[in-house]
């Protein structure tokens, strides 16, 4: 072979890449002078000219299975379609559906589309496996798109769901239900009566439905998420388990009918077993393809180094599955092996400690500490934070988890009468019971952090690595400069004097505006049973960004633009918040009011009086004026009031930017308020899947009629306005400062529903 394994799967990843960065992918037709370039340069003698060639072809590989994979959006997303689908998942707590379209136009679909239904209007006995011919209205996934925010779009993409819609009609195919299903009601049936069914559930069968919320925050707070979502640690220890069954086998047999393929053949079956109950997820197949890769390897009796096994699975994931490389969960799953690598590698226990038993809580401690610092610039980029418990909580709940609460689910389902059963379940039951007693014992260690905490963490890595190659002896002035250069970059780079920010909410309002380090807020979005867009959103990013919030205005009542308030003041119970409500602790904001926050004077403009009806029309209108330019935030003002206030005071509208009122709706933006702010850009909040069909094409072109640059957040995502000593600047998120193929409009150009 002119090229071994680990270096074809270096090709592979290096050809794979790509797909994280590039803002738009290659028409077919460019893809094809790709791949013809690439055939020439596999042709010429030159051994990297050949590299580049192979390099070349598997990228169009990657590039041509991500246009696979989109190519359908359009189609299925143009109306009303009929297809033939397949169950797949369940999910009862937010009443929706995960289904397979396996047919549609009388066309088999390879691969098969996968979207998220909600069968509103029926009552049907629904379960995985069954197939239905359902008509469906689907519409792309779009999400929002902020900074230190869940980024939905790429998950949705990484999972392979790029759809979502309504269930229509249906009628039913094949009623029955998967084997799965039914081993998994029959396994439930068996010990629903217990206190931690719900984690039960989560550990044998992949489905976290029935975790309660304050289980999740433990598991958060305490770092052991991990342990109960299924992966590839789950996967290994079913592996190990039927290793382990197998070798006891073996001492029965006699010593020349004991060969090593059988421990390794139905360890992996096992593991392909639990891969099947878990319900074959994406983390579960990439771990299932990498320890088969393993035993291949091993079957084979290639001599291969960690690294190159670790090398040989990454490109085997990303080659049969490109759309990996979008994945949280493989970037994470494959950087902490890469860790456990460095670490035992680099800083190895002392040989004493090293392999002796008594030591083994010593051994735990030390693996647990190097996973702690390592692994931090990771978790703080995916996660904004880190759990300063999680070496204590890791070392109490892996060995009782590992040890006595997977083992007993698994031998607890193989028994074949559900007495012999019932005992196992306890025992998984109970050992969960002393894992989250002795987990609640725990301090609060769930710490929010934000990127300038991400470059520390980059620095620790640094420092380790210095160590251990001993930079600190050799060379420790350049140490030193190196360390420093985040810090004199950040030092050196042009920042605003002052930031506007309009996040993406979805239907709703809520603005930052930040200088030296604190926030005022105007409106905090919407509400929801169980969250907030101020919990979801907002409070990610003011941590993402180190900002301490001063102040809240609250334009108005409606559920939209203040149903964030309250998770707002758990956060900053001393911010000071205005609005023109009466409303107790609430500071007045009424025309006539001045006042200067970071050096910058704000003016309540309307409305006249308190009122407790908190309308549209009672909306707090605010100017902010830094000397140079000057911003309009107008809440949900309509045509009548924006004309009462023209007549009160026509020349206190004028500024440079407006926040577009109510959303772009017809019933505000009038053309005499245009005229008079005569201003050059005009920010809208607007979801891009909204009831109201916001916002109106009349009113975009109103604005362009008028001298505005139209800007929203359904197209751009976050927009950002930094305001320097010589002008100012707005970027969109999506466009500008992220701009990845994986972020844009799929499906129609235009407002769909």
């Amino acid at each position: 072979m002119p090229y071994p394994l680990h270096v074809l799967a270096l090709l592979v990843t290096l050809a794979t890449l790509p797909l994280l960065f590039l803002a738009q992918l290659p028409e077919v037709n460019h893809l094809n002078g790709m791949l013809i370039v690439a055939l020439v340069l596999l042709m010429l003698p030159q051994r990297l000219l050949r590299s580049m060639g192979i390099v070349g072809m598997l990228m169009v590989w990657a590039l041509l299975a991500a246009q696979q994979f989109i190519e359908p959006i359009v189609k299925l997303s143009a109306g009303i379609i009929n297809a033939r689908t397949e169950i797949t998942h369940v999910l009862h707590e937010k009443g929706r559906l995960t289904v397979k379209i396996v047919e549609h136009d009388h066309q088999r679909l390879f691969p098969p589309v996968y979207a998220s239904v909600t069968p509103e209007k029926f009552e049907e006995t629904w379960c995985a496996g069954q197939r239905w011919e359902m008509a469906l209205r689907l519409r792309p996934v779009h999400g929002r798109l902020n900074e230190g925010g869940f980024d939905a779009q790429r998950f949705a993409l990484a999972n392979v769901t790029p759809l979502q819609g309504r269930l229509l009609s249906a009628r039913v195919l094949d009623s029955r239900c998967s084997w799965r299903q039914r081993l998994m009601t029959y396994a439930q049936r068996q010990y629903q009566h217990l206190p931690w069914q719900g984690v039960m559930d989560a550990l044998l069968f992949g489905d976290r439905q029935g975790m309660s919320a304050e289980t999740k925050d433990l598991l958060r707070d305490t770092g052991i998420a991990h342990l109960m979502a299924i992966s590839g640690m789950h996967i290994g220890l079913a592996a190990w388990l039927g290793w382990l069954v197998a070798r006891l086998v073996q001492f029965l047999l006699p010593a020349w009918r004991i060969r090593y393929p059988l421990p390794l053949l139905f360890s992996l079956s096992v593991a392909a077993v639990y891969c099947w109950l878990s319900g074959s997820n994406p983390p579960v197949l990439r771990a299932i393809t990498a320890l088969t890769l393993w035993a291949l390897v091993r079957f084979q009796g290639i001599n291969c180094s960690s690294w190159q096994i670790w090398l040989i699975c990454v490109g085997a994931i990303l080659f049969i599955d490109p759309m990996a490389v979008l994945s949280d969960s493989f970037w994470l799953s494959i950087v902490a092996v890469a860790i456990l690598l460095i670490w035992f590698q680099w800083f190895p226990l002392p040989a004493r400690w090293r392999y002796r038993k008594r030591w083994m809580l010593f051994q735990l401690t030390h693996l647990q500490l190097g996973m702690l610092l390592l692994l931090a610039p990771v978790q703080i980029f995916i996660f904004h934070g880190l759990s300063l418990t999680s070496l204590p909580a890791n070392l109490l709940a892996i060995p009782i988890v590992s040890f006595i609460t997977v083992p007993a689910l698994l031998f607890a389902l193989l028994m074949p009468v559900g007495w012999l059963a019932s005992p196992l379940w306890w025992v998984a039951d109970r050992s969960l019971a002393l894992t989250f007693h002795l987990l609640s014992l725990l301090p609060q260690g769930w710490l929010w952090l934000g990127k300038e905490a991400l470059i520390v963490s980059l620095i620790v890595w640094l420092l380790l690595i210095a160590f251990r190659l001993g930079w600190w002896q050799r060379a420790p002035t350049a140490l030193f400069a190196a360390c420093c250069l985040p810090a004199l970059w950040h030092m050196t780079r042009v920042e605003p004097e002052w930031r506007l920010d309009m996040l993406d909410i979805g239907h709703g309002l809520a603005m930052v505006i930040s200088r030296n380090g604190h926030a005022l807020i105007y409106d905090t979005g919407n509400r929801w049973p169980g969250g907030s867009a101020a919990r979801q959103t907002l409070l990610p990013w003011l941590r993402w960004h180190g900002l301490t919030v001063d102040e809240i205005i609250i334009s108005h009542q409606h559920l939209d633009h203040s149903g964030g308030l309250a998770d707002m003041q758990q956060a900053w119970p001393r911010a000071v918040v205005r609005s023109a409500l009466t409303l107790a602790g609430h500071q007045p904001c009424v025309a006539g009011m001045r006042w200067q926050w970071q050096q910058l004077e704000l003016e309540a403009l309307w409305p006249l009086t308190l009122g407790a009806q908190g309308h549209n029309n009672d909306s707090c209108v605010v100017r902010i004026d830094d000397g140079r330019y000057r911003i309009l935030l107008t809440g949900d003002l309509e045509a009548a009031a924006e004309k009462a206030l023209l007549r009160r005071d026509r020349l206190a509208l004028r500024a440079d930017i407006i926040q577009v009122p109510h959303h772009g709706s017809k019933t505000s933006s009038s053309a005499v308020l245009l005229r008079n702010v005569k201003g050059s850009l005009a920010l809208a909040s607007v979801a891009r899947y909204n009831a109201w069909r916001l916002p109106s094409d009349e009113v975009i072109r109103r604005y362009g009629k008028n001298g505005y640059r139209w800007r929203d957040t359904s197209r751009s995502g976050q927009l950002s306005v930094g305001f320097y000593r010589d002008g100012w600047q707005v970027k969109g998120l999506r466009e500008q400062i992220m701009s990845r193929w994986y972020h844009q409009w799929f499906g129609v150009q235009s407002e769909s529903r």
